[in-house]
């Protein structure tokens, strides 16, 4: 994965998060903060979990923006935010590892391929849910190439 798309700086390792509203807000925060998206994204991101959940089981959510939010995409990347106590997505489900994305065009569905091969492997989420550096994280997505 590009390191632009995923660089340490878009990685909270640690973060205790109150609600669903406040996880979604720190990664869309982040994916603003470090150029990637307009502040807009972020309320078409809460858009898009009203619609349906980015919950994706084994404690994990892959925030993301609705269709009509592509214009405030400059460019693709990611955010990482890791939550050990959990937060509750709703409906019964806790998510400790947030992923936001922001995909250009369609580089959204490249990158959802490669966040799909690293989390479909217990192991790598595990990995990611002890990790107590950035770079342990990061670690398992510079093994999917």
């Amino acid at each position: 994965m590009s390191s632009q798309i995923l660089k340490e700086e878009n990685v909270v390792i640690g973060a205790a998060l109150s609600s669903k509203e406040e996880a979604i807000r720190t990664v869309g925060n982040i994916l603003v903060d470090q150029g990637y998206v307009e502040t807009d994204y972020i309320a078409s991101m809460m858009e898009r979990e009203e619609l349906t959940s980015t919950y994706m089981g084994n404690y994990i959510a892959i925030p993301h923006g609705t269709e009509d939010s592509k214009s405030q995409i400059k460019s693709s990347g990611l955010s990482i935010v890791q939550a050990p106590d959990g937060v509750d997505y709703g409906d019964g489900n806790k998510v400790k590892l947030l992923i936001g994305i922001a995909g250009k065009g369609d580089e959204h569905l490249e990158i959802l391929s490669k966040i799909a091969l690293v989390c479909s492997d217990a192991d790598n989420v595990e990995k990611m849910l002890q990790a107590t550096t950035k770079q342990e994280l990061l670690a398992q997505f510079e093994e999917v190439k």
